[in-house]
């Protein structure tokens, strides 16, 4: 009876985290940032089409936001977009995501290497192409931690009739593993947010032309929810071992 009910936290706790994770990758608001600088300008991507011939893609300029100087640009950005949009000087940005109605100025760009700077026009980028190899190393964490939650998932399915201890083991070591992996992602976020120019980052599609806006940086709605997810899949893991360990001592 308790491990019976050993078990049923600890999927409880693990799924709970699992879906944080997911939450949280699948969202676009780990950076949330603001400036005055006024209008946007962003490269965007356009394919022109002849007959049934596809020409290769060009990289054009496009004025994404053309609301009055005096509003503030709103940036979102996550693993899969990078997004700007126009609101009022009064906004707070954190409140200002929670909005299910989004303007029609707010345009995006795919940001799959997120949060490490994302090159845009010149390749390699002049100003961030030293932590480019960043980005590669936090795509890989979040990729194998998912997979880790995942895997420990389906092992402990696997056990649910307490048929081998070495599932439980298993699938809770998994499970611990992509506590950890996460736990790294996060604090390699957190260096980029606290070392990293982030002002002139948000600020790199206009050059140099904003040397005196005003730039707010906060966490997200989604780097909170991979944090939350952390002790959880941890705690969770650590039950399974223990379940495991007692599934064993029984026979």
């Amino acid at each position: 009876m308790r491990v019976g009910a050993a078990a049923l936290a600890g999927g409880i706790f693990g799924v709970t985290g699992t879906l944080c994770f997911f939450l949280a990758f699948g969202t676009d608001y780990w950076l949330l940032a603001s400036d005055n600088c006024g209008p946007y300008t962003w490269l965007t991507e356009s394919t022109s089409v002849a007959g049934n011939i596809t020409n290769a893609t060009e990289i054009q300029p496009m004025e994404a936001v053309t609301d009055a100087p005096s509003a503030l640009a709103l940036h979102h950005e996550g693993f899969f977009w990078r997004c700007v949009f126009q609101v009022e000087p009064t906004t707070h940005a954190l409140l200002a995501t929670l909005l299910i109605y989004q303007p029609e100025s707010k345009v995006c760009i795919h940001g799959y290497l997120f949060p490490l700077p994302v090159a845009l026009g010149q390749v390699p980028h002049p100003i961030y192409d030293a932590t480019a190899v960043f980005r590669g190393f936090w795509t890989v964490l979040i990729i194998l931690g998912l997979a880790s939650a995942l895997v420990g998932g389906f092992l402990l399915v696997c056990g649910v009739p307490f048929i081998s201890h070495k599932l439980y083991k298993l699938g809770g070591a998994f499970l611990i593993a992509a506590a950890c992996l996460f736990l790294s992602l996060l604090l390699l976020y957190v260096l980029w947010m606290e070392v990293v120019d982030v002002k002139r980052y948000i600020l790199q599609e206009r050059g140099d032309t904003c040397h005196g806006a005003e730039v707010s940086v906060l966490y997200g709605l989604s780097f909170m929810v991979a944090a939350a997810g952390v002790p959880l899949e941890l705690v969770a893991g650590l039950v399974f071992m223990l379940v495991g360990r007692a599934l064993r001592a029984s026979k």
